[in-house]
């Protein structure tokens, strides 16, 4: 019932802020317009992901007995992805490019926040020993920051239909919440469900036809608040499949951004130029109607998360 209650506020908090900040956005036209890749209509509201981060910090605010240095350190390196997700949104209405190396930048600022705050990838339990390995700190950041970057990244790339990037995050926070309340770790469940009833809260406006874009600053959020509960969570005290959990849950952005990323290289073409070659711009080319492109590649994500719970329960 606890965990029911930070559900429905953080849901029903952002479902009352969308309409407000929909109305914001035309009044200061904070809009994406449409071009030849961006085939909405009309001008589409891009205050998505300020609505889904002040209703999930206001409710994480609430419920966490103190602030300590774990959740100041999770609310400004948060901060800083929403605020550098801001900027590249405005001159996206502006119809220019923002530059890749400030986000690249504020990104590493943010992870070494996070990094210093304790959460970090520390080891793992060797599976024949049960025995505890800790990594070498150097390796540890290492893998902290590609967790986190790449993490940020791919569901920010995964932001093309309407409806997806959301979907896809709501997926993975409910299997995620599932491993954090099986393994009684509450702070990692409580962000858990906060995120998945703010993007659930947020769907109802951002489902086919979309009425409001989370823009980058909400994808981003997204993908950095997924990539720390599953440090903070799944990835704690675990064994070598056991890591692989969150992997699996993620694996349609993730193994669907490598193979962009890969042939992007081979064209000969910039990583971080947008173009069509993901799975939900692959779907729509095949005939796929969006409302199809998100079913479909929901099913394998829900598919994905099932045998993750599987290997979970299995304590492989």
């Amino acid at each position: 019932m606890r965990y029911l209650c930070f559900f429905v506020l953080v849901f029903v908090l952002v479902y009352l802020l969308i309409p407000l900040l929909i109305r914001l956005a035309h009044n200061i036209d904070f809009c994406d317009k449409p071009t030849n890749r961006k085939k909405q209509k009309e001008p589409m509201p891009l205050l998505g992901g300020v609505g889904i981060y002040i209703g999930f910090f206001i409710t994480y605010l609430l419920f966490i007995k103190t602030i300590d240095k774990k959740s100041f350190c999770i609310l400004i390196s948060s901060f800083l992805i929403l605020i550098i997700g801001i900027f590249d949104d405005w001159y996206k209405t502006k119809g220019k490019e923002f530059s890749v190396m400030p986000r690249v930048v504020v990104q590493f600022i943010a992870i070494l926040i996070v990094y210093f705050s304790g959460i970090t990838f520390n080891g793992f339990t060797n599976p024949f020993t049960y025995s505890y390995i800790e990594l070498p700190e150097i390796i540890s950041f290492l893998l902290t920051f590609t967790w986190i970057f790449g993490l940020t990244t791919v569901i920010n790339w995964s932001d093309g239909v309407d409806g997806l990037a959301g979907t896809l995050t709501a997926i993975a926070g409910t299997t995620l919440f599932i491993v954090a309340l099986a393994k009684n770790q509450n702070e990692s469940a409580i962000m858990a469900i906060l995120i998945v009833g703010a993007v659930i809260g947020f769907l109802k406006y951002n489902k086919y036809p979309a009425k409001i874009y989370m823009g980058d600053s909400g994808a981003n959020f997204l993908g950095f608040m997924l990539a720390i509960i599953s440090l903070d969570g799944a990835f704690k005290q675990a064994t070598i499949m056991s890591i692989s959990i969150p992997i699996i849950v993620l694996g349609v952005p993730i193994f669907d951004n490598i193979y962009v990323i890969i042939k992007r290289i081979l064209r000969g073409r910039p990583i971080y130029k947008a173009d069509s070659t993901q799975i939900h711009h692959r779907l729509l080319s095949y005939g796929f109607t969006p409302r199809e492109v998100v079913q479909v590649i929901s099913v394998i994500s829900v598919g994905l998360s099932s045998v993750a719970i599987i290997i979970f329960l299995l304590n492989i």
